[in-house]
This record gives C-alpha cells, sequence and structure tokens, in this order.
C-alpha cells in the first residue's frame, strides 16, 4: 500500500496514472473507477478549502468603565433587579450572541437570568413577546462572572435584520460591586424590583440613560465580513447627538456601509469614552490601557479608527497657559501614543485608520489659545504627511468654518464649540470613504 500525506498529492497522482493508464488504453474498470474517485475527491476538498468559512463579528459595542457616582445605579436598585437595555446593531445575521461584562467589578457578578427580543419601540421597555428568548452560557440559564472578567452567551439562532434594534434583559439577585458599564450610550436603560426578564413590558420602571455590563453583541457575518473598531473620546462616544437617535458619526457610517451591497458584512464597535485621554485617565482607562479589550478583543475586527487627542490637546493648558517648551513635549507624546497605537495594531493584522482632531477654538471648557491650535495643526499635519496610519479621515477639514478654520462651522457646532451637532455627526460620517473597508 502506498501511504500519500494528503490527498492533493493523491490527486495529482492520480491524474498522472490515469493519464498513462488511459494512453496505454487499460481497460481494467476497477482502477479506473478508483482514479477517477480520488480525482473527484480531491477536487472536493480544494473546493472546500478555498471556500471562506463564516465568522463572528461585533454588530455593536461599547467601551466599559466604572460609571461616576452620578451615573451609577443605587445598589438596592440592583439587588434582586431586573434591567432591560436596547441596543442598536449595524450588520444583521441569523445568530446572535451576548457579551456580558463584569470588567470592572472586584467581585463575582451572578446573573440568574439573560434574555434577547426584539424591543417594540427605542424608548419604552416594551418587547415582542413572541420574539423573546432565554440565552445559555455553557448551557446553562444562569452564570457567574468573575472580577475583572467577560462572559458570551451561547450562539443562538435569532435572525436580527442590519439596523435594527435588539432588547437585552437580565436579572440579578446581588448587586454588581461596583458596577461596569458606559455611562455615555445616548440610549434610555430600564429597571425594576424583581424576575421579569420575560415580561412584555416593566411595571412603572425606573430608568437611566446609560447601560449596564453589556459590551458586545455579535452576529455570525458571510464570509469575507469583519468589524471596524472606532477608538475615540466624547465626540465618537456621541456627546450632542441625539437620546435614543441614534445618530452619531459611527451610526451614519454604520448605515452607509449597510446600504453598500459590497459592504453589507462590516459591523460597528464604537469604542469611544467621554472626556477619554491618550496619555492620562479621564473618564475612563486612557486609550492605551484599553486597547487590548477595547481594539483587540471585539469580534472579527479588522479595521482601527483612531480618533483621540483632543481632551490631550486642550487639557494642557486649560487652567493656565504653559510654555512653548511643554506644548512641544505633549505634541511629541501624542505622536509616539499614536505610533504606538499603529504598531500594536499591525501586529494583529489590523488596518489602521487615522482621523483628523477637529476644531475647538472658542470652547468654553477648554480656553484654547493659539499655542494651543498651534499643538492641533501641528498633530494633524503628522496625521495626514507622516505615512504612518495606513488610510485618513480627514474630519478637521470636513467640518471646520473655512473663514475660521479653528473653530467648527457653527451650522455643525452643538453650541459648545468642541462637540459637533447632530447634522455635524452626520457630515462626518458621510465623510468616511466605504472603499476603506475593502472586503
Amino acid at each position: 500500500m502506498i501511504c500519500l500525506r494528503s490527498l492533493d498529492k493523491a490527486v495529482y497522482f492520480s491524474e498522472v496514472v490515469l493519464l498513462i493508464y488511459m494512453k496505454h488504453a487499460l481497460r481494467n474498470s476497477t482502477i479506473l473507477l478508483l482514479l477517477l474517485s480520488l480525482v473527484s475527491m480531491g477536487k472536493q476538498s480544494t473546493a472546500q478549502s478555498d471556500a471562506k468559512p463564516q465568522l463572528w463579528i461585533a454588530t455593536w459595542g461599547a467601551s466599559q468603565q466604572t460609571p461616576e457616582p452620578q451615573n451609577a445605579l443605587a445598589t438596592d436598585d440592583l439587588r434582586d433587579a431586573t434591567v432591560r437595555q436596547i441596543f442598536h446593531l449595524s450588520a444583521g445575521g441569523a445568530e446572535v450572541r451576548v457579551h456580558l461584562s463584569n470588567a470592572f467589578g472586584t467581585q463575582a457578578l451572578h446573573f440568574t437570568s439573560v434574555h434577547i427580543a426584539r424591543p417594540l419601540s427605542t424608548t419604552s421597555a416594551a418587547i415582542d413577546t413572541a420574539t423573546d428568548k432565554a440565552l445559555a452560557f455553557a448551557g446553562s440559564n444562569e452564570v457567574t462572572i468573575p472580577p475583572n472578567a467577560e462572559f458570551v452567551s451561547d450562539p443562538i439562532e435569532f435572525r436580527v435584520p442590519a439596523l435594527s434594534d435588539l432588547s437585552v434583559t437580565f436579572h440579578l439577585d446581588t448587586p454588581p460591586s461596583p458596577e461596569t458599564g458606559h455611562p455615555g450610550s445616548r440610549a434610555t436603560s430600564y429597571y425594576v424590583r424583581g424576575d421579569s426578564v420575560a415580561a412584555a413590558n416593566l411595571t412603572d420602571p425606573k430608568h437611566a440613560d446609560h447601560w449596564y455590563q453589556v459590551s458586545e453583541i455579535d452576529v455570525l457575518s458571510a464570509p469575507g465580513g469583519g468589524a471596524i473598531v472606532a477608538l475615540g473620546d466624547s465626540i465618537t462616544d456621541g456627546h450632542g447627538a441625539t437620546t435614543n437617535g441614534n445618530d452619531r458619526w459611527t451610526d451614519v457610517l454604520a448605515a452607509r456601509l449597510q446600504a453598500s451591497p459590497g459592504n453589507r458584512g462590516i459591523g460597528m464597535s464604537n469604542q469611544g469614552i467621554r472626556g477619554n485621554h491618550l496619555l492620562t485617565d479621564g473618564l475612563g482607562p486612557n486609550a492605551l490601557a484599553r486597547f487590548d479589550r477595547d481594539v483587540l478583543a471585539p469580534s472579527g475586527v479588522r479595521w482601527l479608527i483612531v480618533f483621540e487627542g483632543v481632551n490631550d490637546l486642550g487639557g494642557l493648558a486649560r487652567t493656565g497657559e504653559v510654555t512653548p517648551a511643554e506644548h512641544a513635549a505633549l505634541v511629541k507624546r501624542i505622536l509616539a501614543a499614536y505610533n504606538q497605537l499603529i504598531m500594536r495594531a499591525h501586529a494583529h493584522g489590523l488596518s489602521v485608520i487615522g482621523a483628523t482632531i477637529t476644531p475647538y477654538m472658542g470652547s468654553d471648557y477648554y480656553h484654547p489659545g493659539p499655542l494651543s491650535e498651534a499643538d492641533r495643526q501641528a498633530v494633524n499635519r503628522w496625521i495626514r504627511t507622516a505615512g504612518q496610519f495606513d488610510a485618513l479621515i480627514d474630519f478637521d477639514k470636513v467640518v471646520a468654518d473655512p473663514q475660521h478654520p479653528d473653530r467648527i462651522l457653527p451650522v455643525y457646532d452643538s453650541g459648545d464649540h468642541l462637540h459637533p451637532s447632530p447634522a455635524g455627526y452626520r457630515i462626518m460620517g458621510e465623510a468616511v470613504p466605504l472603499n476603506l473597508f475593502a472586503q
């Protein structure tokens, strides 16, 4: 017996032998059938190996942090409590899984049950009970998540259209210690005492415009899909966007991708945190500290958009002007941080897209002067010309006032001269070239 190392080699061998035998008019039907069978099996194997498998991609995601005291729920409100939250998805799919987070908890957190359903509205706790399904975790309807950890549910058949909304409802017997969540949700969450995870509606619920304990939702994508991570601060998080309106620049980009036949397998994970910095902790960990969890961990990530730096620039002289040498040193540290993000992302095969920092002259919070504006221009010049990023999104040029390029055009200004309005977010989302995300 001849042992071949692979079926592909068997195919090659059998084809050669077949030709030789045919050339000599071999009439032994048994050998001919065997050789033809090997050829057929090999071609089927090659076709299967060429087919790209389906993969899980993040269709929604939010950066996790410890909510500030004013954004945290009262401990007693989460004791024997049901929490129902609504999430706006990007890509669609026929299977779903949900990530529960205890990333900032110092004690194990027990979820007694977790359900998903289609909500009836983005502004109420009502669900379509015909779609309600319980999630499982390693086959169990309950799960205990260790401190500083995350759990992903078992996959479940549940078709979600692109750009649809999904309700996630969970019950806790004891409250988190402390809570993990995303304060800048611009979406309303509802909570009541008792176990009402499968209820059509929650009776007299309390509500808060924050998300808690859910970090990501995945769908099973068609071959060739992937996810985009937008790493940023409040301008990515959506300060100034409409509560429950899903009109951040990332939402606009997600809608454009789903309207483009060649990009429908692409999901969007918004990893923006209000007040976030590249270099120092603000409201949540700095960008370098959260890189592994917020950039590398999301399912199916292939592209990274880096849109960070305005809080570092503005914070330097917020309470009083500093020396030109300190300004120069800050710019140097910001560029070094960008290089770190690019290097680490490239090491994991991600394409890294740099976004220029938008104007903030006139900001009532940062009170920037000429030196701060010069810093912004220096950083943006590097983003545009240094060639370190794989591609560029020039948000600065999109929203700047042509007559006063150090300021946001009034129609795109939310009013604080730092954050865009919904109109500003729309023009930003529309300005992102879709060809950056070739599948």
